[in-house]
């Protein structure tokens, strides 16, 4: 359906891709993976045409519609959630908003005496809205909607008024219901819980196109895609099978090109000292001179390219009591909605709770509480003894001075730190050489999320209160934090919608309810064993 031939770009004096090839067939469902700055966008953006490559070319075969979802959704207002998702249906949109402009003209005691034409107009639009399909199409903009996690009143309401990750999903639910031939989809697993992640994955499983994604979540990589594709030094190599293949694969062939350059330069180095020795002397004039033709003959095995993961080791964080926190008859509600009635809970030394809950069930209410972002409106919520609480929230990314660097910033934090022990810290969080001189205002979502980390855990606190840590983090990032924390001996608690994640580090499960909190000893693998469920309110 879509092949890239050869295809060279550069950008500015960075080669992103050095005459690169690959494939995307009718039904393949490809994970596209890479560093960060590899290129992933770009090569979005030259499969849609936005930029041309700058060698090679790019077929796409006839009549084959493509779908892009990024993170970039642009302005929305003035619509309705369902009005704009059915907006990317083509011509049908045009005709649901006249439906909709006629609907509120005939309630119009002003248009009064207009009244026979408009309901001549309403007659012919209706029809013309029921020809292209349009009643089934509401009904699966609202299915879509609702598998994204709006309520109908959300869906209803303008989209104006919803937040950047409520519009990403409107933007997403806009492609989905397209189902396009190809749907290229960058990051679509950002900004959603963990009930819109397994749903949309269910929709994914059942979509009959190609689908080219990136994500940030292996989990959801390994439940959707059949084959990944890598984007590494300008090349674009493929693999068959799931992530979890192409780590494994990826490793080894690592390992392989590792041993055949240790081997290669073994070789060339007796030749080489050989050549050295004996090249003074006429005796062996002839054999110096074959080797050397020999050597400039050898094919170079290059080491192996692919970065490694850098890695922190934490300090040990100091011990707190044994009990860590305590809620006592909470209650707490935002105007009529009541969102904790009498809650007891006691949180203790070394638990790793994670918060479970559908979307207004009171996950992050009960971090705050905790924290003491909100006060209870009655009940008590103390600190154990010698609690050195560390708390990551996305309001935090605001509170960066954005005129300091990221190395100033590290270093206003920690002052006695060794200039070596802080661009090692900075490198565990993915901010290598030059990177350490960017200001905090230019940063990125992601940047400024593992720069509050890096701040919060180079001392580290013995209580760790997590709201969504890994939601702008990538593959290579979120495993170092995970190795770093399953030898954290502290206090968790969190709220994450990324399985790994949870699955890796937690051992208390508190499920939120209508009904209370229903606790769970052991992780989230033996909370979904029990439940029989992945997340609540969704059954597997």
């Amino acid at each position: 359906m879509i092949r890239l031939d050869n295809i060279s770009k550069q950008n500015g004096s960075r080669l992103i891709f050095i005459e690169a090839s690959a494939a995307l067939l009718r039904g393949e469902k490809i994970g596209l993976v890479g560093p960060n700055g590899a290129g992933k966008s770009t090569l979005f953006r030259l499969i849609t045409g936005q930029e041309p490559p700058d060698e090679g070319q790019i077929l796409i075969d006839k009549k084959v519609s493509i779908g892009l979802f990024s993170q970039d959704v642009g302005e929305m207002a003035g619509r309705s959630a369902v009005a704009e998702v059915m907006d990317g249906a083509g011509p049908v949109s045009e005709v649901a908003a006249e439906l909709a402009a006629l609907e509120a003209a005939m309630a119009d005691p002003e248009q009064f005496d207009r009244l026979d034409k408009i309901l001549e107009r309403f007659g012919e639009v209706q029809t013309r809205f029921e020809e292209l399909g349009g009643y089934a199409l509401d009904a699966k903009a609202r299915e879509v909607l609702h598998g994204l996690g709006f309520s109908q009143e959300m869906m209803e309401g303008d989209v104006g008024r919803l937040s950047g990750g409520w519009k990403m999903r409107v933007g997403l639910a806009r492609i989905l219901l397209m189902r396009p031939d190809v749907m290229l989809l960058d990051e679509p697993s950002n900004h959603l819980d963990l009930e819109s992640l397994i749903w949309l994955e269910q929709f994914l499983a059942g979509y009959d196109g190609a689908l080219l994604m990136t994500s940030h979540d292996r989990e959801f990589m390994n439940r959707v895609i059949n084959k990944v594709i890598e984007i590494d030094a300008g090349a674009l190599t493929s693999f068959s099978g799931d992530y979890e293949f192409y780590a494994r694969q990826a490793a080894l062939n690592e390992k392989h090109q590792q041993a055949q350059f240790e081997r290669q330069q073994a070789m060339l180095a007796k030749e080489i000292a050989f050549i050295e020795r004996f090249k003074a002397r006429a005796s062996h004039a002839a054999q110096v001179q074959s080797r050397v033709k020999k050597l400039d003959k050898i094919e170079r095995v290059e080491p192996p390219k692919r970065r490694q993961t850098v890695e922190f080791d934490f300090r040990p964080a100091p011990r707190s009591g044994d009990d860590v926190a305590n809620l006592r008859s909470v209650s707490k509600q935002y105007g009529s909605k009541v969102i904790y009635e009498g809650l007891d809970l006691l949180i203790r030394r070394k638990e790793r709770c994670c918060v479970l809950g559908v979307n207004g069930a009171g996950k992050s209410t009960l971090l705050k509480l905790v924290t003491g972002t909100t006060t209870p409106d009655a009940g008590t919520v103390t600190l154990g003894g010698s609690v050195k609480m560390g708390y990551f929230a996305q309001h935090a990314m605001d509170l960066l001075d954005g005129e300091a660097t990221v190395f100033e910033a590290l270093d206003a934090a920690f002052p006695h730190a060794g200039q070596g022990a802080l661009r090692s810290l900075a490198g565990a969080f993915g901010f290598s050489g030059d990177e350490v001189e960017k200001r905090c205002r230019v940063l990125s979502g992601g940047e400024k999320a593992r720069l509050v980390m890096a701040l919060m855990l180079f001392d580290p606190p013995n209580f760790l209160v997590l709201d969504e840590p890994t939601n702008h983090l990538d593959l290579a990032t979120k495993e170092m934090l995970i190795k770093a924390l399953a030898t954290y001996e502290g206090t968790m608690l969190f709220v994450s919608h990324d399985r790994h994640f949870l699955t890796e580090l937690s051992n208390r499960v508190l499920e939120l309810t209508p009904e209370g909190i229903h606790q769970y000893d052991g992780g989230y693998t033996e909370y979904v064993a029990r439940t029989g469920q992945e997340a609540p309110g969704l059954h597997t």
